[in-house]
């Protein structure tokens, strides 16, 4: 450790470290932008996938935000609660529970949508805008498990030698 109380440069440049305190840091800026519409970041996350892929099925909405299946039913208790996403069996396959974004899920998705790009806004205003671009195609690329992980290796040569 420093002397002022900061961790020293053995943990304070580890990777691990620094993801862990940028998440927080945006996780903060994220809870507090979408306070005013009653939902959370992983609130969100449902959203977005329902309002990409209505209808979709529990199970799929657990297995694109990588939840288990309980932790996704209680998501979705908690937002058909609110009014905001409706559950019904399958038409087709009735012990298939199929899940959509009501009106006001609609409604909130797109303000809420906008409240946490402000949030990442935020949260990037310290970089230039390409080195934020940088940062996100990264991270994506290193994700997507059929992303190239040549771009990663790529942008992250950039972003050090810069």
């Amino acid at each position: 450790m420093s002397n002022d109380g900061r961790p020293g440069p053995e943990l304070s440049r580890r990777l691990g470290y620094l993801l862990k305190h940028a998440q927080q840091e945006l996780t903060e800026l994220t809870t507090k932008a979408l306070a005013p519409f009653g939902i959370d970041g992983r609130d969100l996350g449902v959203l977005l996938v329902l309002g990409g892929r209505e209808p979709a099925s529990q199970l799929q909405v657990a297995q694109l935000l990588g939840v288990d299946r309980t932790t996704m039913v209680t998501l979705l208790d908690t937002l058909e609660d609110k009014g905001l996403v409706s559950r019904h069996p399958d038409a087709e396959d009735r012990r298939r529970n199929v899940v959509e974004l009501t009106g006001t899920g609609r409604d909130a998705l797109r303000r809420a949508t906008r409240a946490s790009d402000e949030a990442e806004r935020a949260f990037l205003a310290p970089l230039s805008s390409q080195d934020g671009e940088h940062l996100r195609n990264s991270l994506h690329g290193h994700r997507d498990p059929s992303g190239p992980q040549e771009l990663l290796k790529f942008q992250l040569t950039r972003l050090r030698d810069r």
